[in-house]
């Protein structure tokens, strides 16, 4: 008897549909978290559904989404930045110094931009040239650029700064209870998916991060990519650093201590696997908020800090731990035969 041949199956074959994409993924689930915990929080968290609590949750999590963007990136390519919150506080003493001694707000602003730049350019020059681990790099940064802005203004603070750039700081859009620097987090937003997904670099760095070598003899330059990273990241550091003073009227070498570990849980509670390949923008923002909702309605409730930071480190544990398990569910859920036809489809 003779058998039949095999109809030849292409990937299309084994695609999924775009709507289980979307849905059914790590980004999907942390939208689906989000909203569940916002439901939660209006219904029994007293104040938390009044229009004052969302003014002050954006203001309070605005140079979390700012920095979570060019981590997201970082992340991608299998590094990581852990001085982000340190170039905060270099920015920030910057600002004030500069200030203090007669310059103004503008011109103090662009220059402590330019430090944090130089920062980001120093972190990438010692990863990418020198060649030494962004782990190991970015924890001595983090102590250099901390001990700078706290050795520069010790332990005064500078909190006189003109009215208007404090009052633009704390602005609202006219007509609504949204800050006004929601302007600024939508522009930077829609610019880095629009980096990440839609141009050869963003898939240069996908590349990067599923395999470094392999992106390189396919043309793509990892070093000089990475540096890019590095400096972005160092700037819109500085950046996020610039609001948090102006919002605060205060410059102090330790501003923003600890928003590392914020910026580093939202983006990897947001689907960016630590290992480097995988992630978008959308799910690391969808994390900063998650996260920030979740801290407000449990501070509007009375629960203490240290408890909404145990929850932030069980998230972030949760998160990574969560990656590899889908990783090994995956593995054990395809079929022999089906890994089988998949392998006979790549090869021709």
């Amino acid at each position: 008897m003779t058998e039949t041949a095999a109809t030849p199956r292409t990937y299309r074959d084994y695609a999924q549909p775009l709507w289980r994409r979307l849905l059914v993924s790590r980004e999907g689930a942390v939208i689906a978290a989000l909203v569940l915990v916002v439901v939660f929080a209006i219904s029994f968290v007293p104040h938390f559904a009044q229009p004052i609590t969302l003014t002050y949750l954006l203001l309070d999590i605005t140079p979390i989404l700012l920095i979570a963007l060019p981590m997201t990136l970082i992340i991608i390519t299998g590094e990581i930045d852990l001085s982000v919150a340190s170039t905060m506080g270099l920015a920030s003493v910057t600002l004030g110094v500069l200030h203090q001694a007669g310059m103004p707000i503008p011109l103090a602003g662009a220059i402590a931009l330019v430090v944090g730049a130089i920062a980001g350019a120093l972190n990438g020059f010692l990863i990418t040239v020198v060649g030494l681990p962004s782990l190991a790099v970015t924890i001595g940064t983090l102590a250099l650029y901390r001990g700078l802005a706290v050795g520069l203004l010790g332990t005064t603070a500078v909190t006189e700064f003109t009215e208007f750039w404090t009052d633009l700081a704390k602005s609202k859009i006219p007509g609504t209870s949204m800050p006004s620097v929601v302007i600024v987090i939508l522009v930077l937003a829609i610019v880095f998916v629009a980096l990440l997904h839609f141009t050869p670099f963003g898939r240069g760095i996908f590349a990067i991060g599923l395999s470094p070598e392999t992106a390189r003899f396919s043309g793509v330059k990892v070093e000089r990519t990475k540096f890019i990273l590095f400096v972005l990241s160092g700037l819109i550091s500085a950046l996020a650093g610039l609001y948090y003073t102006l919002r605060f009227s205060s410059a102090r070498g330790d501003n923003a201590t600890g928003y590392e570990l914020q910026v580093i849980a939202a983006v990897l509670l947001g689907g960016v696997s630590i290992f480097g390949g995988r992630g978008s923008i959308v799910g690391p923002l969808g994390g900063v908020f998650l996260i920030g909702v979740l801290a407000s309605a449990l501070r509007l409730a009375n629960v203490t800090s240290d408890v909404i930071n145990i929850i932030t480190g069980t998230l972030l544990v949760a998160s990574v731990v969560a990656t590899s398990f889908l990783a090994w569910f995956r593995t054990k859920r395809a079929r022999p035969g089906k890994k089988t036809e998949i392998l006979a489809v790549a090869k021709g």
